[in-house]
């Protein structure tokens, strides 16, 4: 009687083994279909936070403003790049990028470090970066300013970013754009000088 009972409870038992084993194995298909996505998006994020604080050699920061879409001999624009061994500011005239000026400033790895943790802390590389056609900054804001941040390393752009002044094109960027770009324009002495010079 006890043979006959432990030998119909066995099968059971196995049943149940195998259901259990079958539910953690799709469990675990699933979550390698539906969220590998996002480990991607956090890789991502990581990198570009990595190579935005790195003072290696190749390693720079950029800011770009570009002024209303107007005539060509009215379009205004300037850039404001960082590296751990030089600053440079450049004012643009026209579509063609034509140098009004431009000022060139030595930089030091140390104050580098500095001014790369401050834009770490204002939060320049926690913006996602857009795609395809929503990342055509081409005729947007035609009436504002449009602002460009880019980390490069290497001499590859690791992540580029970008707002405007414009209510409806917000753009990637999630940082305060105020705080950034008081961070790059106090690198250069005297840019207000510079600026003033180009209307935007």
């Amino acid at each position: 009687m006890v043979n006959y009972k432990s030998r119909r409870i066995l099968p059971i038992i196995l049943v149940v083994v195998i259901i259990i084993i079958a539910v953690a194995a799709l469990v675990s298909l699933a979550r390698a279909v539906f969220f590998s996505g996002d480990n991607t998006r956090t890789t991502t994020t990581d990198t570009s936070q990595q190579a935005l604080v790195s003072t290696t050699d190749g390693s720079r920061v950029v800011m770009t403003i570009r002024g209303p879409i107007v005539a060509d001999e009215a379009f205004n624009s300037y850039s404001i790049s960082v590296s751990p061994s030089q600053r440079n500011l450049t004012t643009y005239k026209g579509y063609l990028d034509q140098v009004v000026e431009q000022e060139t400033l030595g930089n030091n790895t140390a104050a580098y470090e500095q001014f790369v943790y401050a834009l770490d802390k204002a939060k320049l590389a926690d913006g996602r970066q857009l795609e395809g056609n929503s990342d055509d900054v081409r005729g947007v804001c035609a009436t504002g300013r449009l602002y460009e941040f880019s980390i490069i390393n290497g001499g590859n752009t690791v992540k580029r970013l970008w707002t405007s002044t414009c209510r409806g094109s917000r753009g990637s960027l999630d940082g305060s754009v105020d705080q950034l770009r008081d961070l790059f324009t106090a690198q250069i002495p005297n840019a207000n000088n510079f600026t003033r010079n180009i209307k935007l």
